[in-house]
């Protein structure tokens, strides 16, 4: 079977994007007692950023489905000490069968695929994190149906999960309104290579009218402490409240992936309020990261 790596949507094909959500819907049904599809299999997780969710359903998931996980945090491997990410890559392929890589720049986790000989997971970097789309889109799926022909709204920061949900659009073939602060939209390639399917403007108000989902992320990423202040002035008037839900669809419903910063990003009666879906949302990475993992070891 071709090795294949999954650094971003545009991996996978749009059958095989709603294969993984149906799938992960399925495995969420079958709990504990899904089939040991994955037994014999071993997992190597290579992170350099802190995690909650990603590493906890990493783990999980691979231990329901019979296979075996080991973690290597920041500093307990050589790359921290100035091993090539390239040596590393092709030491672990010849041990384990699937490498999930949480890091900071794109190119980092493009390395360690270009040189693993077994399927590389971008578990998070700068520009992407499209195992987060995959549990939101399970989410979305779970509570509202059909994907395509919907209208979501990304309201913040134009980061690495706004990224994916761009690809997600192209992909899936519905509408991303996009509303970010000036000087925070996305990257200008990816508007570019995603125009038919968003629209980017600067008033929260005009992205929400019309979507079935709102959408955001804390204006302070890993990484960006230091921005906090200035970023907390420059987002005013972009969390997402009831008075900014209202102007969305009647029966949408909010995401967010977490960690959320209450009376920020987000409202605490937003958040804990009947529109959201959070907790699900967070959930669903362990189902949708199962469903992931085969596909891409077991095709």
């Amino acid at each position: 079977m071709t090795t294949r790596h999954f650094l971003s949507l545009m991996d996978l094909s749009a059958d095989e994007i709603l294969s993984i959500v149906q799938r992960a819907i399925e495995l969420k049904q079958l709990g504990k007692s899904a089939p040991k599809t994955l037994e014999d299999h071993t997992m190597a997780m290579v992170f350099e950023k802190s995690s909650t969710r990603t590493r906890t359903s990493f783990d999980i998931g691979m231990t329901q489905l019979g296979g075996h996980s080991m973690f290597l945090a920041p500093g307990d491997s050589q790359i921290q000490r100035g091993e090539p990410i390239k040596d590393t890559a092709r030491v672990l392929s010849r041990m384990v069968d699937v490498i999930v890589m949480r890091t900071t720049a794109h190119d980092r986790v493009s390395t360690m695929a270009e040189y693993a000989s077994v399927p590389v997971i971008n578990a998070l970097c700068d520009r992407y994190h499209p195992c987060q789309l995959l549990a939101d889109l399970q989410t979305f799926a779970e509570h509202r149906g059909e994907i395509r022909g919907q209208t979501f709204a990304w309201i913040g920061d134009g980061n690495n999960v706004c990224h994916s949900w761009m690809n997600a659009a192209r992909q899936l073939d519905f509408k991303l309104n996009i509303a970010t602060p000036a000087g925070f939209e996305p990257n200008a390639d990816l508007i570019e290579a995603c125009r038919d399917h968003i629209q980017i403007g600067n008033d929260p108000v005009t992205a929400a009218q019309g979507a079935r989902c709102v959408i955001t992320d804390t204006w302070a990423s890993m990484g960006q402490e230091e921005e906090k202040a200035e970023r907390e002035a420059a987002f005013s008037g972009f969390c997402v409240d009831d008075a900014l839900m209202k102007q969305a669809e009647e029966d949408a419903i909010f995401m967010h992936c977490l960690p959320a910063y209450r009376g920020f990003e987000v409202s605490e009666s937003v958040l804990e309020g009947p529109q959201s879906v959070v907790w699900d949302e967070a959930e669903n990475r362990l189902h949708a990261q199962k469903a992931l993992l085969e596909l891409l070891l077991l095709g």
